[in-house]
């Protein structure tokens, strides 16, 4: 490290603003990991480190918005969730899953939340299997019985699993909960029969407060952060910088020792990095990019930034494709059901192209949450109990506020909000041709 003081303040300034951008998704997924893992008194505490916790939705209530708010934006209707960080600095986790006959992923999110690897129907099959998820520093050997391995190059992960729901009749979510409660988690040497390896010390985790993001104490919250993520070789200059600026990753670092002008440039570099971040989740519409593994997303390091400004946790399109209408075929944005009525349809030969399931969910403006109705309905799709196709084979979906006045548009009524709305259809195990533009959604058509 070098003097602050001698930095040149153009230098300061830039790594600043660079810094802040990279280091948002990190700071983001802390603050869900501080909540859920490390501050017991919180209400979206899953119990720690190891353990899973389940969305435990009732069969006539939308997702618990307690735990996954405020961590998630338009959260889906058809996948609750499955939570779980791991500690790897010790040894490697198991992660134990069961047959299942339906659609299902536990993605291993690295500190930046970018992905390590995927648990699930997609990328290792419907078959029960244990997995075993290895940190950057171990070297032992993978015991015999284990399906595949994740290396992460974190030694904190965290898991944000969904597992298909059809419906939310008291069959169907008990049939989710048998299948939530049989992943398993289990420390390696838990796993294998052998003696349990030294712990790893104990952290003293910084206390997450929201209005760190936009002061210079953000980076002490980065130096912490940093220690569980070892220098990548992609961002070797980066890194270097900020420990000229005493960011190194052994969380000492200590704002009020800085020079004031060092301080300064600091501050501006923040503002700087906020002000891009906002600037490119504005002219950003389309979600493909955003997510995925470290080998796809390289350092695009301002796109991860959107990602988890847009949509924390977000899946890579090839899992889980997401489109929307922020317009009407007429032009007309947002979509508002105060004062009109809505429909989808889809031509025979343009269904969704999904290989496990598709569904449009419907989101009330600005809050972007389910939106409650007479039906207990917050998504429809072409796993939904008594939809009603066209005599064409084609399918149309009514989206309004008020019951449809026949019966048959009343079973594909998607309900809406009395005002603005968001519907995103989801595809989950996408065609090739929708991932390469050659399926589009139709236009949102006023009635």
């Amino acid at each position: 490290m070098v003097n602050p003081a001698l930095v040149d303040p153009a230098t300061i300034r830039a790594t600043a603003a660079e810094a802040w951008v990279r280091g948002y998704p990190v700071l983001q997924n802390y603050r869900t990991l501080y909540a859920q893992a490390v501050d017991d008194a919180d209400p979206k505490y899953a119990g720690g480190f190891g353990v899973f916790r389940h969305e435990q939705r009732s069969p006539s209530a939308p997702a618990d918005g307690d735990l996954v708010a405020p961590d998630l934006l338009a959260p889906d209707d058809d996948t609750p969730r499955s939570w779980a960080w791991l500690d790897l600095r010790a040894e490697p986790w198991v992660v134990s899953v069961p047959a299942a006959d339906r659609y299902y992923v536990l993605p291993v999110h690295e500190l930046d939340t970018v992905y390590a690897g995927f648990i699930g129907a997609r990328a290792t099959g419907q078959e029960a299997g244990d997995h075993l998820v290895a940190g950057p520093g171990w070297q032992g050997e993978v015991p015999a019985g284990i399906t595949g391995v994740i290396r992460t190059e974190s030694e904190l992960v965290g898991i944000v699993g969904r597992t298909h729901l059809a419906d939310t009749s008291p069959a169907a979510v008990s049939e989710l909960k048998a299948i939530q409660q049989q992943y398993r988690l289990r420390p390696l040497h838990e796993y294998a029969g052998t003696p349990a390896p030294e712990p790893a010390p104990h952290p003293v985790w910084p206390v997450w407060r929201e209005e760190v993001l936009d002061t210079i104490e953000v980076f002490s919250f980065l130096d912490f952060l940093l220690g569980f993520l070892p220098v990548l070789p992609a961002e070797a200059d980066l890194r270097g910088r900020l420990t000229d600026l005493g960011v190194d990753g052994r969380g000492e670092f200590e704002p009020a020792a800085l020079p004031i002008q060092v301080r300064a440039e600091i501050e501006r570099g923040i503002a700087d990095g906020r002000a891009e971040l906002e600037r490119a989740a504005e002219r950003t519409a389309d979600p493909a990019g955003l997510f995925g593994t470290r080998e796809r997303i390289g350092t695009a390091y301002l796109e991860q930034a959107v990602g988890a400004l847009k949509g924390l946790y977000g899946l890579p399109a090839e899992e889980a494709w997401y489109g929307g209408w922020t317009v009407d075929s007429e032009g007309n944005g947002p979509p508002n059901a105060s004062d009109r009525d809505y429909l989808l349809r889809f031509e025979p030969d343009r269904l969704p192209p999904a290989r496990f399931f598709w569904s449009l969910t419907m989101y009330a403006l600005p809050e972007r949450r389910l939106v409650d109705n007479t039906l207990d309905r917050y998504a429809i799709g072409g796993l939904t109990p008594g939809l009603v196709g066209d005599p064409d084979g084609g399918l149309t979906l009514y989206l309004q506020h008020k019951r449809p006045a026949d019966a048959e548009h009343s079973a594909n009524w998607l309900p809406a909000p009395d005002g603005p709305f968001a519907p995103v259809l989801r595809l989950y195990g996408p065609d090739t041709q929708v991932l390469d533009g050659r399926w589009t959604p139709p236009p949102l058509t006023p009635r």
